[in-house]
């Protein structure tokens, strides 16, 4: 079993167009999006229609649900007032731009998936099974945390999204726990290009992360256009995070610029 698996399209059509050329040319048996659809980006109506139109299975993230049944901000599990104000921002413009055709499909969607391939027992989420806008962290998830996670679950492999930023860990168990990162901004490391993962389960766990460009100029000139915040634009045109920052661990925020 190949299987392959994003997160957080954030509205980024074009990010999402190159990623599915790039599934269409890597010989995945199974490709999975873990959910968040909309924010951040523009027109999100025209991710949901490509993702829709591709036929990828999809898990329903906390902005999916919070916009599926219009409810009052994202639900993105901020702390920060600075983050929250933006998050309320990105999701305002999106719940206004997403059409009620799709709000009523994304209302539809599963929380998580189970599957078995290789002999391992899969379980897919947005942010962790026990709350789907849990930021499971690379620096701050311990082993003996994360084997007891994946022991509450019942999973050998856990796939999970949410924070941004992709990273896999195998356990002293032999479960993996792999954290896909997102497709609809670049990981807070200095580049445009955005990240999923593969997962090639035969004789072990091998995990795999890819790389995408796209026309990361184009996106932020629309998100210009729509007069989203600059701070979103900056973020597309360096690489580099400039919101969202309060919520990183000391490890993960020393990594980026600000």
């Amino acid at each position: 079993m190949r299987l392959a698996a994003f997160g957080g399209i954030y509205s980024n059509h074009l990010a999402l167009a190159a990623v599915l050329e790039d599934l269409r040319q890597g010989g995945s048996d199974l490709a999975w999006c873990l959910g968040d659809l909309g924010g951040f980006g523009p027109h999100p109506d025209r991710a949901v229609a490509a993702l829709r139109s591709s036929g990828i299975p999809t898990l329903r993230g906390n902005m999916d649900d919070s916009v599926g049944h219009a409810r009052g901000d994202c639900d993105c599990g901020y702390t920060d007032p600075r983050d929250n104000a933006f998050a309320q921002r990105s999701y305002d413009y999106t719940l206004a731009h997403t059409s009620p055709e799709h709000r009523a499909w994304m209302r539809d969607l599963p929380e998580c998936h189970r599957l078995e391939a290789g002999g391992r027992r899969v379980l897919l989420c947005h942010g962790s099974p026990r709350r789907v806008n849990e930021f499971l962290w690379e620096s701050a998830c311990s082993d003996a945390f994360l084997e007891w996670m994946c022991a509450e679950h019942g999973a050998d492999l856990l796939l999970c999204s949410h924070t941004g930023l992709h990273w896999h860990r195998a356990l002293p168990s032999g479960r993996h726990v792999v954290n896909v990162g997102t497709i609809g901004r670049p990981a807070n490391d200095g580049r445009t290009e955005v990240w999923y993962a593969r997962v090639e389960l035969e004789d072990g766990v091998r995990v795999d992360f890819r790389s995408v460009a796209y026309d990361h100029e184009s996106l932020a000139r629309e998100m210009e256009s729509e007069a989203l915040p600059p701070e979103f634009v900056e973020t597309i045109r360096t690489g580099w995070w400039t919101t969202c920052l309060e919520n990183l661990p000391a490890k993960e925020r020393r990594a980026g610029r600000f």
